[in-house]
């Protein structure tokens, strides 16, 4: 296979990313239209991630976050954007990079996209590494999944450790032409 040295991937999750920002802008300022809401999981290790240490503490990998009944201070910039939420009765600013972000999901139509994200030792990798797999756009699920996804939200707290979320992923490297 020839080498990619326009980097189609990178491109692709840049503009996908521009995608999430400009919904996220667009609530911000006119607030969430019908029943649109969105999960939002971010490494929370990631360079520029701010959450208080209690929520460092309660998920030192990732944490997903859910922008729907109870939020406040929506705030996007090009680079991030930051959000106040209540976990267990106690209010929280977080700052999220858009890089940080792995995950972006609005289950009122069934969209979801799915980033890769470079972590501190994935740098430190020698340069002989195979680049990173391009973005990943996750399939409709099945309107029972759905169903449990939507029962299981409720009963959950606003936020929830997606590390153990299970999903059908389809790289797009399976449709490319070989």
């Amino acid at each position: 296979m020839a080498d990619d040295h326009i980097r189609y991937d990178i491109l692709a999750q840049e503009a996908l990313r521009g995608v999430m920002r400009k919904v996220l802008a667009e609530v911000a300022r006119t607030g969430l239209p019908g029943n649109h809401h969105f999960f939002i999981t971010f490494l929370t290790g990631a360079p520029g991630v701010r959450v208080s240490s209690r929520l460092r503490e309660r998920y030192p990998e990732q944490m997903t976050i859910v922008i729907q009944f109870q939020y406040w201070d929506l705030k996007v910039t090009d680079t991030g954007f930051e959000v106040g939420l209540s976990f267990s009765d106690v209010p929280e600013k977080l700052e999220i990079p858009f890089s940080a972000v792995r995950g972006f999901y609005d289950p009122s139509v069934n969209f979801e996209l799915e980033f890769d994200v470079k972590t501190d030792s994935a740098e430190d990798e020698p340069a002989t590494q195979p680049a990173p797999e391009p973005l990943a756009i996750v399939p409709e699920k099945k309107p029972e999944t759905k169903k449990r996804a939507a029962a299981e939200a409720e009963k959950k707290p606003a936020v929830a450790d997606a590390a153990g979320k299970g999903a059908d992923v389809v790289s797009l490297d399976a449709f490319r032409k070989k």
